[in-house]
């Protein structure tokens, strides 16, 4: 049997949104608060921002059962409620150590407000041992705090939040921990409850192995091109085996978006605290920088034909530009560090994107309405964000339009031998 709990998460982005939504459809009653007035209204109105599939209808939901509402600032939240999630953001600081800033100053606004016997629950990611420092700052001994790190990816949060691999829960209380678990109870995932400071480190450690995941197939791409091998066939042969599995074995970019640099970097701060030098995460972050200074050589050899040749004045469309497709956050987006550097080297570039309209500022990338009119007499074409759409286009009408017959896919998303008979050459990564 699961029973209904007052429910307040303070903080509505990705996560705090998706938290609140997805435990209303389980049946929780939950307040949802947040800072931003404008915000608010709209979440009240059933307007959501964020470009996440299934998300505004549970909002919308949600709001229809009245089990779901949203206020302006955490102390109308936490008034009646048994648990409070933390779901505010966590930003990379000062020498890359998460900024504890936000989560500070919701302890301090709401310490007194709290009922007695209220479950704080840290599910923002945060550095081990923020537990401690939580409940240091809350100075209340009838309130427990806990961590519940998210495992949500942008594109897919209320899938994975509503089909979770593991519920990961850490506290030194028991009988809060299992309070907190409770919560998922409908779900039948599998549930780790541990104590506070290994559940921190499940989020960065888990993080942290996907980054080297992807650093690793990048540099595996790399070789197979130098040796003449298929990067396509060497992951999908890697993939079978269960101890690898297939996910993350894309090369691409590098690695981005608002999680992965910031929790390896703060992962590199916690060791360096720690006084271990924590090499092969080191690496894994090195690897990252290279491979998007290499998809600008990648794109420089086939635009002029060898190695070093200038992109002065080289015109290029850009194809994607949030950092992965199904969503619209440009937060640490590899495409838009790519072009950041195709800009420095002396290209004009104008860019298309299904999540952004046309005019969107974006620094060095003219931003379009149309992938068509974002490869008109341009030198090169390149793909720089995964979007299945992009395997659809009329590429002899692109071939058409373009000034160079040139492709550059640094996703490897598009079929080599179509490309080609629309009169385009084709340059991918690990492949001849």
């Amino acid at each position: 049997m699961m029973f209904v709990r007052r429910i307040a998460v303070v903080g509505t982005g990705y996560v705090g949104l998706t938290t609140g939504a997805c435990l209303a459809s389980l049946g929780h009653r939950v307040v949802c608060a947040d800072v931003d007035a404008g915000k608010v209204e709209r979440l009240s109105r059933g307007e959501v921002d964020i470009l996440e599939p299934r998300l505004a209808e549970l909002v919308a939901e949600g709001l229809a059962s009245g089990r779901l509402s949203f206020v302006l600032g955490a102390s109308a939240a936490v008034a009646d409620a048994e648990v409070v999630f933390l779901c505010v953001p966590t930003p990379m600081g000062v020498g890359g150590i998460a900024d504890l800033a936000a989560v500070e100053s919701v302890v301090d606004e709401t310490r007194d407000l709290l009922p007695s016997g209220t479950v704080i629950v840290n599910k923002s990611t945060v550095p081990v041992g923020t537990s401690i420092r939580t409940a240091e700052l809350l100075r209340r001994d009838d309130v427990a705090v806990v961590s519940n790190p998210e495992f949500l990816r942008e594109g897919s949060a209320v899938h994975d939040f509503l089909n979770p691999d593991r519920i990961v829960v850490g506290c030194d209380q028991q009988d809060a921990a299992e309070r907190v678990a409770a919560l998922y109870a409908r779900l039948g995932a599998p549930t780790v409850l541990t104590d506070a400071a290994s559940a921190e480190m499940v989020k960065y450690a888990a993080n942290c192995f996907l980054a080297m995941k992807l650093s690793y197939v990048n540099a595996v791409a790399e070789l197979c091109e130098r040796l003449g091998a298929n990067i396509t066939d060497v992951t999908e042969g890697m993939g079978y085996d269960k101890r690898i599995g297939q996910a993350f074995l894309n090369p691409g970019p590098g690695w981005g978006g608002s999680c992965l640099p910031k929790d390896t970097h703060a992962m590199l701060q916690v060791a360096d605290a720690a006084d271990f030098e924590f090499r092969l995460l080191r690496a894994t972050i090195d690897t990252n920088e290279r491979q998007r200074q290499r998809m600008v050589e990648k794109v420089r050899l086939a635009v002029t034909g060898k190695r070093g040749g200038s992109l002065s004045h080289v015109r290029l469309g850009l194809l994607g530009l949030t950092f992965k497709a199904g969503t619209d956050d440009l937060r640490d987006s590899p495409a838009l560090a790519v072009a950041a550097l195709l800009k420095q080297a002396g290209a004009e570039l104008v860019g298309y994107d299904p999540a952004l309209a046309g005019g969107t500022d974006l620094g060095p990338v003219s931003v379009v309405d149309d992938p068509y009119q974002a490869a008109k007499d341009v030198d090169a074409l390149v793909v720089l964000t995964e979007w299945p759409d992009f395997r659809s286009l009329d590429w002899a009408r692109l071939a058409e339009t373009v000034r160079q017959p040139v492709v550059v896919d640094t996703r490897n998303i598009l079929d080599p031998d179509v490309i080609r008979r629309a009169g385009l050459t084709c340059t991918s990564l690990g492949r001849r």
